[in-house]
């Protein structure tokens, strides 16, 4: 691509390493302005007068706006320089924030946003800013009337790849940019030596840290996961010489030794998790943006509350739970807060409050959504999928409470009673099952007609090394990621009891389906039922099941190996491991194993009803 080729698309011609090296960190550092932006945006429409946050979000586009120009990024430039104008002037109280005003101010966001990406992408077609730009224009002005803003106009814009002559050409701004230049070399009014102190706080831990590539921490990731192998194997092996050559010192020399690298081993472990661990706030920070559309679209006021954006979550796992994230929060501002007028009828403030919150337990992660809203009714929950030919009216009887509760992640179902660009197309809650299953999690469901409603979703911490459960059935042992364990009870064989061919057991208050794990991955017949046996109680999203295991060898460290494509196919095995003495065992994957036991009993069901 020309020079001249490149200047028309309102890109840059191809950089030299050294300026290729300055655009990556370019867009870096815009990323991450722009993931503090949204969330500063959001609080100025709710504290307007806040003058530090002003100053914040002034600043934050000023510096797009500066490495922008200096890099030849036109669009960019041009965009930012005219959002810059608007946001001088409010932090000068020359301009009073309202909702139309944050309404254009978001438009802007967005663009920036599109410019920053394309960027990244290295696409040189331009985005029309025709629409944009009068209207940060007339805000500047205080001409309210033209700043009239709306989705088709961002999606026009971005959907747009070519522009009229001379939009892209940014206008004479260089006297006022002179001058915003120097206000930023003064202090700020307002700005306390404290405020300053921080900055230079903030700029030394910056100074501190690096950037490194995600591939080297995934190869660092499996290197610790042979150490793992190896640290388990050295174990194995102290035991053995322990027992054998007690009396040795040497024994007791070997066995100091492998506590000690056990020790490290253990420590290097976290460290390396820790590096692949960012904050839940990467996923967090775009919600109060999505619930504050949808309640403009549904007429709801909701206040979105959210803790713990602090905790850290393995990188992997964060870029899965962006869609469960919206779906789960689009239907509790849809479907789960009222409308203010039935809330307050109801006796609730008109203004419904959503909370999100996230925090470690153990080895899992938790995330928890909870509304004050209608509720759910699982009677009412139960007609409309009979209505919708899910399930039987019989299957309706027999149904538990959570059951009904689960009937929203089936492909299909919705409440709605008409499709909007919200909801009731029946797709978002079968996303959230889908993602949450394939991260080896679980969701359950609480709620309470006019209370409101809340899911908790349950997650490893990282999928690389994990704890597990060793059983043995049919002569073979198997590991139970730990996660998906939720108890194991030692029951009477005469406990057992068969419901449409199905052998269930009574676990308190709830009918628990059981299976024999050694039938349905070893093929084997069960063996005849004695007196006392061990049940693994597992969940896998919103389901349970009981695994019928001959014996329980403990809990142990595991790292997942790949069986390769050969193997790789085999329903209800995730994977390998290797224990300690060199065995090759193999890690059972429950929402799998969850299928081939359903298929399994229909069968045998199907078998007893023809015989």
């Amino acid at each position: 691509m020309s020079e001249d080729q490149a200047t028309a698309t309102g890109n840059t011609p191809p950089f030299d390493n050294e300026m290729a090296e300055i655009v990556e960190s370019f867009i870096v550092e815009s990323n991450e302005i722009m993931d503090r932006l949204g969330p500063s945006l959001l609080e100025l429409e709710k504290n307007p007068t806040n003058v530090e946050l002003h100053n914040v979000i002034f600043r934050a586009v000023h510096t797009m706006k500066g490495t922008s120009s200096f890099l030849g990024f036109e669009q960019l430039t041009t965009l930012a320089h005219h959002f810059e104008d608007v946001l001088n002037k409010i932090r000068r109280n020359e301009l009073q924030v309202t909702t139309e005003k944050m309404d254009v101010m978001f438009e802007a966001f967005d663009l920036l946003k599109v410019l920053v990406q394309r960027i990244e992408s290295h696409d040189t077609s331009k985005v029309d800013l025709t629409a944009i730009l009068p209207k940060l224009d007339a805000i500047a002005r205080g001409d309210i009337a033209q700043t009239a803003s709306s989705a088709q106009d961002l999606k026009a814009s971005v959907s747009q790849t070519t522009v009229p002559d001379g939009s892209s050409v940014a206008p004479a701004y260089e006297e006022e940019s002179v001058k915003n230049d120097a206000e930023e070399a003064a202090p700020k009014v307002g700005e306390t030596k404290s405020n300053q102190a921080s900055q230079q706080v903030q700029g030394k831990i910056a100074d501190a840290s690096i950037r490194v590539d995600v591939g080297r921490l995934d190869a660092l990731m499996n290197l610790v996961g042979e150490l793992v192998l190896g640290r388990n194997q050295l174990a194995q092996i102290a035991r053995k010489v322990g027992e054998q050559h007690e009396n040795f010192s040497v024994a007791h020399e070997l066995a100091e030794t492998n506590a000690h690298i056990d020790f490290i081993t253990t420590e290097l472990q976290m460290a390396v998790m820790k590096t692949r661990m960012i904050p839940i706030s990467k996923v967090f920070n775009k919600l109060p943006r999505l619930i504050r559309e949808v309640s403009k679209e549904t007429g709801k006021e909701v206040d979105l509350v959210i803790e713990g954006e602090e905790t850290e979550l393995d990188k992997t796992l964060i870029e899965e739970l962006n869609d469960p994230m919206v779906h789960l929060m689009r239907n509790a501002a849809d479907h789960g807060i009222e409308l203010p007028a039935d809330r307050v009828a109801l006796g609730k403030p008109s203004k419904g409050t959503v909370t999100i919150k996230a925090e470690h337990e153990g080895n899992h992660f938790i995330i928890s959504i909870d509304d004050d809203g209608k509720g759910m009714d699982p009677e009412m929950l139960k007609r409309k999928a009979i209505e919708k030919g899910m399930i039987t009216e019989a299957q309706a009887r027999e149904m538990t409470v959570n059951e009904a509760f689960n009937l929203i992640f089936a492909p299909g179902f919705s409440m709605a009673t008409k499709v909007t660009n919200v909801s009731g197309r029946g797709v978002g809650m079968d996303v959230v099952r889908t993602n949450i299953q394939k991260l080896k999690g679980t969701i359950d469901i609480e709620s309470h007609v006019n209370v409101g409603s809340k899911f908790v979703i349950k997650l490893p911490l990282t999928l690389a090394i994990l704890q597990a459960l060793l059983v043995e059935a049919s002569g073979e042992i198997f590991s139970i990621p730990l996660e998906s364990v939720l108890e194991v009870v030692k029951i009477d064989g005469n406990e057992l009891s068969t419901i449409n061919g199905r052998e269930v057991i009574r676990l308190r208050e709830t009918i628990l389906p059981v299976s024999h794990l050694g039938e349905i991955l070893c093929n084997n017949k069960k063996k005849m039922q004695m007196r006392t046996m061990y049940i693994v109680v597992v969940g896998f999203a919103e389901q349970r099941l009981g695994l019928v295991i001959d014996s329980l060898l403990g809990q142990r460290e595991i790292v997942i190996k790949s069986i390769g494509d050969y193997l790789g196919n085999i329903k209800g095995i995730a994977g390998s491991t290797i224990l300690g003495d060199g065995r090759v065992i193999m890690i059972v994957d429950i929402g799998e194993l969850m299928k081939l036991c359903q298929s399994h009993a229909q069968a045998e069901s199907f078998r007893l009803a023809t015989c």
